[in-house]
């Protein structure tokens, strides 16, 4: 049985992670969960339901602790990373933003092993997080990266020709003009069902971008050997072309609980962890090339990933603050990428060197932020 430590827990990823856990009573105990506070009736409801003994929260710790007496509550800013430095066999980093970098980085100084499905960690902090990690320490849970890494056994490293990401494309793959979307429509995901940054993201086209970034880190790759390609049914997570023509592909239904139960038990798959695709019926899936032209995003994080230095964390940063202004109505949605490039050009002779520690990308990340705000003040409806 493995001890199992989840962030997020009230999020996406960490209900489905205690979903998994819930169906299988005997291979997984939670020891610690983790949520920003947003929804205390659930991290509640979570504790009693799972017997989990630590409960960390950023805010609303004392209704915690009412409502768990038995329990340890570790509140404040850095509950998350103090509860992913408790020794166990997993921790399961399900945060979403740059706010999940210093978790991962805690729960990989103490050999903690992680599941990763924070993508900001690797995209603001890619150089620190691969410093310290050591080899099977760090396991993708994005869907696209955990069929990369599935896919990649099938050959040596020196045999890979390129990584190819696939991208639902999201809501606007075939519309012309992106100029009126409203957030409603943004918010509208054909296939997956996510949180609120990471589906206007995925409209964007700025989760591949980030994407892009992680598999970089995550596989040791030269950006040049990075692609992506419009997939809209989601079933081909990801690819790999090998140098003697031949690809392999990893498929299976467009959820979550596939990546998940693999990453946290690994190296062994979780029995019925999903709903295999169904071969008696038939099933068309399409491959389109990237319309980088209407979706700029990817080919700008690949640059930002390719000069390197600050960069990564400061798209990541100005996005962050670009899509809560585009969900709070102040922007449209292609002033989006259009204010996240202004940042990007504006910061980048500052963003030269390796960031050497939290504190740097932290730095970073605020400059970012900042003028971020100062550019959308700018073009505020």
């Amino acid at each position: 049985m493995k001890d199992l430590v989840i962030l997020g827990s009230t999020g996406s990823i960490g209900v489905q992670a205690l979903e998994i856990v819930e169906a299988n009573p005997l291979l997984f105990r939670v020891v610690a969960i983790t949520s920003a506070g947003n929804n205390p009736a659930l991290i509640i409801e979570q504790a009693k339901k799972f017997k989990v003994p630590v409960i960390g929260v950023t805010k609303g710790a004392d209704l915690i602790k009412s409502a768990l007496p038995g329990s340890i509550v570790i509140d404040g800013p850095s509950a998350s990373a103090e509860i992913a430095a408790i020794t166990c066999d997993v921790v399961l980093n399900g945060i979403t933003g740059s706010i999940g970098l210093a978790p991962t980085l805690a729960a990989l100084k103490v050999g903690n092993r992680l599941a990763l499905a924070n993508k900001e960690s690797l995209v603001a902090g890619g150089d620190l997080v691969m410093s310290i990690a050591k080899p099977d320490q760090l396991l993708p849970v994005d869907s696209e990266h955990s069929a990369l890494w599935q896919c990649l056994m099938g050959g040596a490293k020196r045999e890979v020709a390129k990584l190819v990401l696939t991208a639902s494309g999201g809501p606007f793959r075939e519309r012309e003009d992106l100029s009126d979307i409203t957030v409603i429509e943004a918010l509208n995901h054909p296939t997956w069902s996510m949180g609120p940054v990471v589906t206007i993201n995925s409209a964007t086209l700025v989760n591949k971008g980030l994407e892009i970034i992680e598999a970089h880190y995550l596989f040791d790759m030269p950006y040049s050997q990075i692609e992506s390609v419009i997939h809209p049914q989601s079933v081909v997570h990801s690819m790999v072309q090998y140098v003697d023509g031949s690809t392999i592909a990893q498929a299976s239904p467009p959820n979550m609980k596939g990546p998940i139960s693999f990453a946290i038990n690994f190296p062994e798959r979780v029995k019925g962890a999903t709903t295999p695709i169904d071969w008696t019926s038939a099933h068309t899936w399409r491959f389109d090339p990237v319309d980088h032209e209407k979706f700029p995003a990817i080919e700008l994080a690949r640059r930002c990933g390719d000069l390197g230095g600050g960069l990564p964390a400061i798209f990541n940063a100005a996005n962050e603050i670009c899509v809560a202004a585009f969900i709070d109505g102040k922007i449209s949605f292609t002033s989006i990428i259009e204010t996240v490039e202004a940042v990007v050009q504006s910061l980048g002779s500052k963003s030269a060197g390796a960031l050497r520690d939290l504190a740097d990308v932290s730095a970073i990340e605020n400059d970012a932020r900042q003028v971020a705000q100062e550019h959308i003040s700018k073009v505020a409806h």
